[in-house]
């Protein structure tokens, strides 16, 4: 392309634009400035003669020119992302960066100590912990590997489940028996939502949160009761488990990446060694007292 053409820059605001609906949500998908964004499309427009968004209090709906060159644009990136992959997979070497994403939940409660001794392990490697409660896009190269509970893994993802997580009932010693803290909306726990539905404990809860570990909080400060991972509750002294673990809200454990990275010298030395790690844990994370 020469200079008074399209460069891949300007593909990439159109598809950040075209995908966002706004020109505020695309600068925070590229990290740039509304004004940024603002002047980069009216150049691009200028130079091409043409509109490419049409403009209105609700947002920036792309025009017919404008949806054929988002879907260019995203057919480029996924060409640029999968040779990224493909090169990267290529690395046979126990450094670099590695980038793992894990729920706040299992972060604290399990998996802290574990990537602390792959450090000392593998010195050169750096490692970069995302926490979040949405499974990152790892087509996408948000991270590199996910280690999370999953009733059915994505099938564009591969990898293998590393232990069973057991979930139970937990309260502070004078906790009333009549209150409940649980999941509000948008944790998007459908197995929690519905064990609380049918045990009668939804009309007994009066106080909801959107993580698990701000669940975890309340019960800790004798606000309700919960159910909670095993493996995070059942080493507070200050808590005691009401009853056996719940059959129907144990959840797989995945470790996961994407095709393109499994033969990473790096990812493969991750995974071996976190999949040694939890099966060693295996009791913990099944909650089995004394084991």
């Amino acid at each position: 392309m020469n200079e008074q053409g399209l460069q891949w820059d300007d593909l990439r605001v159109i598809l950040a634009i075209a995908g966002a609906g706004s020109l505020a949500g695309a600068a925070r998908r590229m990290e740039a400035s509304h004004a940024t964004l603002f002047r980069r499309l009216n150049a691009i427009e200028a130079r091409l003669g043409v509109r490419l968004f049409e403009r209105s209090r609700t947002g920036y709906a792309p025009t017919a020119a404008g949806e054929d060159l988002a879907a260019v644009a995203a057919r480029v990136e996924s060409e640029v992302l999968g040779a990224e992959r493909r090169v990267v997979g290529r690395d046979l070497r126990l450094s670099g960066t590695m980038r793992v994403t894990t729920t706040d939940t299992l972060l604290m409660g399990l998996l802290s100590p574990i990537f602390a001794d792959f450090r000392r392990e593998h010195p050169e490697i750096t490692l970069e912990v995302a926490v979040s409660n949405q499974l990152f896009n790892l087509s996408q190269r948000d991270a590199d590997v996910a280690v999370r509970p999953a009733a059915a893994p994505p099938e564009h993802l591969v990898g293998r489940p590393a232990g069973r997580i057991a979930q139970a009932v937990y309260a502070r010693g004078e906790t009333a028996p009549d209150t409940w803290v649980g999941p509000d909306r948008h944790l998007g726990y459908t197995a929690l939502d519905t064990w609380m539905a049918d045990s009668g404990a939804n009309q007994r809860c009066r106080y909801r949160v959107d993580t698990m570990l701000g669940m975890y909080a309340a019960v800790r400060e004798g606000v309700g009761r919960a159910v909670l991972p095993c493996y995070l509750a059942d080493g507070d002294p200050g808590l005691t488990r009401i009853g056996e673990p719940l059959p129907e809200l144990a959840t797989d454990l995945w470790l996961l990446t994407h095709p393109d990275l499994r033969r990473v010298a790096r990812v493969r030395a991750f995974m071996a060694f976190m999949a040694e790690a939890l099966v060693e844990r295996t009791s913990q994370l099944a909650g089995k007292h004394g084991d």
